[in-house]
């Protein structure tokens, strides 16, 4: 049954723009703002002032990484940087209200292979409803929904009990240190809801995911008498059919959030380099990968299960009993997250969702992927996952957005919004 609307609700949903949160998606797509990049940081000055022009209490600040790193709890970085700014917009309290925060990410992935896109992937092509470009869906269409929906509630005129807060964090990609920042800074909450492309679905729990090195040791000799030697990739070939197996017993009973997919807690080797000249055999192979994280697994105990497996293939092989492979665990470092059971946020988002669309309530299940969502969790704010774009067409060459669901995501957000924090 779709609740009657109350009339400051009304008019935010009146007030959503649909024509500014194109105009506005294709301005932050054209910032090529990779991971670590200057124009990551120019993405967040730039996102200020769009803050700044709704009257909202602004805090842009410069990060201290080094003290940052020096944390018990820093989630690990891969992208090497010179500045970290976190960016927090907040419509202030105004009153005994709880505090929902809004989070968005605004560092992307690198193109890759350029040939491989239609045209620059940092200019936003717009085809009738869908916009593609790199970050087109993870995850500045989900950034454009929360600067929408905060543009509409302050449009609309609405006095708030609580208080509205967008958190727009750097470095999400490659470990989550903006948002680690943020939340030692204080910018706390009641609850936060990420706007992840989740295509529209509601995602109330992550996997996580560890970046692990493996370094495999060789004998180098000159190619033509290779026998001579012992090539470290044919040393690594028993560890990676190893990782097959380990991946295969740690996926054997998935929960039940995680079970619609093929491989819940993929183990992915992303990098392999070997060698240094094409006639000497190689004496170093350094692997790198992503190893996923069960939902409530600590990632000790997932860190101890890949070492122990690359021990027992070293342990097997004549070669690697007495030169043995070492494992580190450089870069992100995801631990799993997850809503609480039965908590109301959920729920809320829900039935925003369906208000605005009429239809069905979203599907609620698990991702895949590590996030930002399990260092909010790590801080008692409950959280969800629910934004526009289809994560299977992120980090690619295809990556596009509908806009209409952009669209469909801000309404929801703008509902969801003002039932948490309650209205005068």
């Amino acid at each position: 049954m779709t609740a009657i609307l109350s009339d400051v609700e009304a008019a935010a949903l009146a007030a959503v723009d649909d024509v500014a949160i194109a105009q506005v998606l294709l301005e932050l797509l054209a910032v090529p703002s990779v991971t670590g990049s200057a124009a990551e940081s120019e993405l967040q000055h730039i996102l200020a002032r769009h803050l700044q022009r709704l009257d909202l209490d602004v805090d842009l600040w410069s990060m201290n990484v080094p003290e940052l790193r020096e944390h018990p709890g820093f989630p690990g970085c891969e992208a090497p940087r010179e500045e970290a700014w976190g960016l927090v917009g907040s419509t202030g309290n105004g009153g005994d209200g709880p505090t929902l925060i809004l989070q968005g990410h605004v560092d992307v992935v690198p193109p890759g292979d350029r040939a491989q896109w239609a045209g620059d992937p940092f200019v936003g092509r717009c085809a009738g409803n869908v916009i593609r470009a790199r970050g087109a869906c993870d995850m500045k269409a989900g950034v454009v929904a929360v600067l929408a929906a905060l543009t509409a509630i302050r449009a609309a005129g609405a006095r708030l009990r609580g208080r509205v807060a967008a958190h727009f964090v750097v470095s999400e990609e490659d470990g989550g240190l903006g948002a680690f920042g943020t939340l030692q800074r204080g910018h706390a909450g009641d609850a936060c809801i990420i706007t992840e492309p989740t295509s529209a679905t509601l995602v109330t729990a992550n996997a996580g995911a560890l970046t692990f090195r493996i370094e495999v040791p060789g004998k180098a000799t000159h190619g033509s008498t290779r026998y001579e030697g012992v090539s470290a990739l044919d040393a690594y070939l028993p560890i990676h059919r190893a990782l097959g197996r380990l991946e295969a017993g740690r996926n054997a009973d998935p929960h039940p959030l995680m079970a619609e997919y093929p491989i819940p807690y993929p183990l992915s080797v992303g990098t392999v380099r070997a060698g240094d000249w094409a006639s000497s055999v190689p004496d170093l192979l350094v692997a790198e990968g992503r190893l996923g994280v069960r939902l409530g697994e600590d990632p000790s105990q997932a860190r101890t299960e890949l070492e122990t497996c690359v021990a027992e293939a070293c342990a097997d092989d004549a070669w690697l009993r007495t030169h043995p492979a070492t494992v580190t665990w450089p870069g992100g470092q995801f631990a799993s997250g997850r809503l609480p059971a039965g908590h109301p946020l959920g729920a809320l988002v829900g039935d925003a969702h369906v208000e605005v669309t009429g239809g069905h309530r979203p599907h609620d299940h698990g991702a895949p992927y590590g996030s930002d969502l399990r260092l909010y969790n790590a801080e008692g704010i409950p959280t969800v996952q629910y934004g526009p774009g289809d994560v299977r067409l992120a980090h690619g060459p295809r990556e596009q957005v509908h806009l209409t669901e952009v669209v469909t995501v801000t309404r929801a957000l703008v509902l969801a919004a003002l039932r948490a924090v309650g209205t005068k």
